[in-house]
């Protein structure tokens, strides 16, 4: 029972296995931004645009995304539920089957094996194995909630459920597919609707990836980091019950201008406006928390990470629906603009999330205080500069691209050619690779600060024993 307390030592291996992978996903993303403008970067069968572009997305959503979701919700629901988990060595299991996964993932990706729909692109072997980490991780957090010592359930718990359940859902329906061979399949849907299923699944296992537990780890890390009570758990549980109604119905605001019938698309935008109102009830009840004492502001440095990090996820859930009105969407949609508004998400709200958690945690776990906490301020300004140039950046690109491609001549003719089009890109993509470099260089401050403190926590610890 003793070795398995809190079990602190899985909680570690997914952070730490979730940075590794980090990483990957990060320098992929740097290589391909400048893939785009330099095509002799390409230098690769296995290296290319097409095949690497997958390797980031899939590295960074499920390599670092779902390693820090399994890592820290195991440190929540551990001690909100008052125990153990129920199935400790299921739980060390799954984190060694989770990098084999991963590893398996980016190998075959980079071989051009591909389902070809976005952020569902593994092929049929790898989805199973997908599905048996999420129920061993399941079977763990449903256990460990049903034999919690209070019966009171604070809204992280409701955010983590609602993940376990809409996860395995979306997955499991849009990755149904007919096998043609080991490493080969095709969709089980055929034209529209497969397009309709897969953004169903595409904007939802977002959704539900980046935003439900990442609302988990702000309503329990914020409060506990900042030592202030939630300003209204009743107003976090009406925002949690409203944003589950109405998540799922929002994917066809993907497919606006389609040939989908045009009541699933209105009723997509009509739910994506809606989420403004419960996203917003978020937002609003961590800036009342803070409201209590700004001058936490000053005082504590994982402030500033929570408070622009529930910043980035109230513009985001304002952008969002915005672009999804068909009078912005016929402007702005399939151009860089979208990637600048997915990237103001993982960037600022998913990014700044999980860094404050992880200084949270990691201290925790080793008994002592973060390593500096002037690199970890140097970490925040670098994150923030490299996100806002990069989204700001992509979002003038996105205009640009879409009025160049609308333009028209008196007698109706394309004004501008593709290529001319493309040329207008370069400057922009410059900028975007620049702010990857320095959004980098911050997050390489964040990794040296995490492997400074666990040291500093192992020696204390040997100091101890030897006294």
């Amino acid at each position: 029972m003793n070795d398995y307390r809190y079990d602190n030592q899985t909680v570690q291996g997914f952070i730490l296995s979730a940075i590794a992978w980090g990483v990957v996903g990060i320098l992929v993303g740097l290589l391909i931004s400048i893939q785009l403008w330099a095509p002799a970067a390409n230098f690769a069968p296995w290296l290319t645009y097409g095949r690497l572009r997958p390797v980031h997305t899939n590295g960074l959503a499920f390599g670092l995304g779902a390693g820090v979701i399994f890592g820290l919700t195991y440190y929540i629901a551990m001690r909100l539920c008052g125990r153990p988990l129920v199935f400790p060595k299921l739980a060390r299991i799954q984190l060694w089957i989770f990098n084999l996964a991963i590893a398996a993932a980016v190998i075959s990706l980079m071989m051009g094996y591909t389902q070809s729909n976005e952020y569902a692109e593994l092929e049929w072997p790898l989805d199973i194995g997908v599905v048996i980490l999420w129920v061993m991780f399941a079977v763990n957090v449903f256990a460990t909630i049903i034999k919690r010592k209070d019966e009171q359930m604070y809204v992280s718990l409701w955010y983590i459920i609602a993940t376990v359940i809409a996860i395995a859902v979306l997955y499991i329906v849009n990755n149904l597919s007919i096998p043609a061979g080991g490493m080969k399949s095709y969709h089980l849907f055929a034209g529209v609707n497969s397009a309709n299923v897969e953004w169903w699944y595409g904007h939802n296992v977002v959704g539900f990836l980046f935003t439900m537990p990442f609302l988990a780890m702000f309503f329990y890390f914020m409060p506990k980091a900042l030592n202030l009570p939630l300003y209204s758990h009743r107003l976090s549980i009406l925002a949690f019950w409203s944003l589950i109604f109405g998540y799922l119905w929002t994917g066809a605001h993907h497919l606006i201008y389609s040939p989908l019938p045009d009541w699933i698309q209105t009723l997509g935008i009509v739910f994506t406006l809606f989420l403004i109102a419960p996203s917003w009830g978020s937002v609003i009840n961590g800036y009342y928390t803070v409201g209590a004492d700004w001058s936490k502001m000053k005082t504590n440095y994982l402030t500033k990470f929570f408070v622009m990090a529930i910043t980035f996820y109230g513009l985001q859930t304002v952008q969002g629906p915005t672009q999804g009105l068909r009078v912005v969407s016929q402007l702005i949609h399939y151009t860089d603009w979208v990637p600048g508004h997915v990237h103001m998400g993982t960037m600022g709200w998913v990014t700044l999330t999980a860094c404050a958690s992880i200084y949270y945690v990691i201290p925790k776990i080793h008994g002592t205080t973060i390593y500096s906490e002037k690199v970890a301020n140097f970490h925040f300004w670098l994150v923030m500069v490299g996100q806002l140039l990069f989204s700001v950046s992509m979002w003038i690109t996105g205009i640009q691209q879409g009025a160049m491609w609308k333009a028209t001549n008196a007698d109706g003719t394309l004004k501008y050619t593709f290529v001319e089009t493309l040329a207008k890109n370069y400057p922009y993509w410059h900028t975007r690779t620049l702010a990857g470099i320095i959004f980098t260089v911050g997050m390489l401050f964040f990794i040296y600060n995490v492997l400074m403190t666990i040291r500093q926590g192992r020696g204390r610890s040997a100091a101890q024993v030897t006294a």
